[in-house]
């Protein structure tokens, strides 16, 4: 019989719950949900298995607030974590996050020691970091989701404001998820022509800032939430890219040991993403600028795990 791939969802809230449905509508894994709620993830689970005779898939969906169900999952996304709220920054989160983050991670890694881990909880390159020291896990198999969400925003602004397709577009976000990060457009392009050619400066700074505060503007629309039909979407180009040994080359918070003069931090990169998890980070050319932004973005993220050492 063959071996369904099964991925474990610790947070079933709205990142964790969307990401399990796109996960078996694709049938990508069977999913385990995992929440401290424990009867939470079991409805949603169940829901998601009845609608598995309209969509038709046969994915096996488990909800449960036992780590013992989540044994020898091949990936491990961790979301937990309390939501920002308007007027929060993700730094607000650090401490608080840290503790939920050391908490999961230390009892799912001793059930999958074998597992990849996707973290996507806030800040999420310092909880990234945490996940990392607490698992004892090799550098590869550590992961943060941010770099094809803030992507992905990116592609979309630019989509809006050239009516082009979002699939002409290719984008490159490098650095720390939230304020520093640093998109790249020298190396974004609609359909192979640089964007700096089919956009004047004012209305490309403008859609960077935008790119910049995509996570706050949504918290701020939503009023008691934060994003999370994108978040779950880069969530599943990862693991699928992952399971299915694809080796794209995504934007991923992954741990610099010298590239890109960046020492022992988790920071955005290019990566390329196969089964045992990040098989090369891919250097590119920075300009003196472009570095000098980099930097910045790497010093924000590493006073935020000095912080974390603390909880640690």
């Amino acid at each position: 019989m063959l071996k369904r791939n099964k991925v474990t969802i610790i947070g079933a809230g709205h990142v964790g719950a969307t990401a399990a449905q796109r996960l078996s509508e694709k049938e990508i894994s069977d999913v385990v949900l995992i929440d401290i709620a424990s009867d939470m993830p079991k409805g949603k689970a169940l829901d998601l298995s009845e609608a598995a005779p309209i969509y038709g898939y046969d994915s096996h969906l488990t909800g449960s607030a036992s780590y013992e169900d989540t044994a020898n999952s091949d990936i491990i996304v961790i979301t937990s974590g309390i939501p920002r709220k308007p007027g929060m920054s993700r730094d607000d989160l650090l401490r608080v996050n840290a503790k939920i983050v050391k908490e999961v991670t230390a009892k799912a890694a001793e059930k999958s020691p074998e597992a990849i881990l996707i973290v996507v909880s806030n800040p999420l390159d310092a909880m990234t970091y945490v996940a990392h020291k607490v698992s004892g896990f090799n550098k590869e198999r550590v992961i943060g989701m941010a770099g094809v969400l803030d992507a992905a925003r990116f592609s979309a602004f630019l989509s809006m404001e050239l009516n082009v397709s979002v699939e002409n577009i290719q984008t490159l976000v490098l650095g720390g998820h939230g304020d520093s990060m640093v998109p790249l457009p020298r190396y974004t392009t609609i359909s192979g022509i640089p964007v700096t050619e089919l956009l004047p400066k004012d209305r490309l700074d403008a859609i960077l800032k935008r790119t910049r505060d995509g996570g706050a503007e949504i918290v701020k629309l939503l009023k008691t939430g934060s994003a999370y039909y994108a978040p779950s979407a880069a969530i599943i180009e990862m693991i699928e890219s992952i399971l299915k040994d694809k080796k794209k080359i995504l934007p991923c918070s992954a741990l610099c040991t010298g590239e890109y003069n960046v020492k022992d931090l988790f920071v955005g990169v290019p990566v390329k993403l196969g089964n045992r998890g990040i098989d090369q980070i891919i250097q590119i050319q920075l300009t003196t600028e472009e570095e000098a932004r980099l930097k910045s973005s790497a010093m924000t993220v590493q006073s935020l795990c000095k912080i974390v050492d603390e909880v640690l």
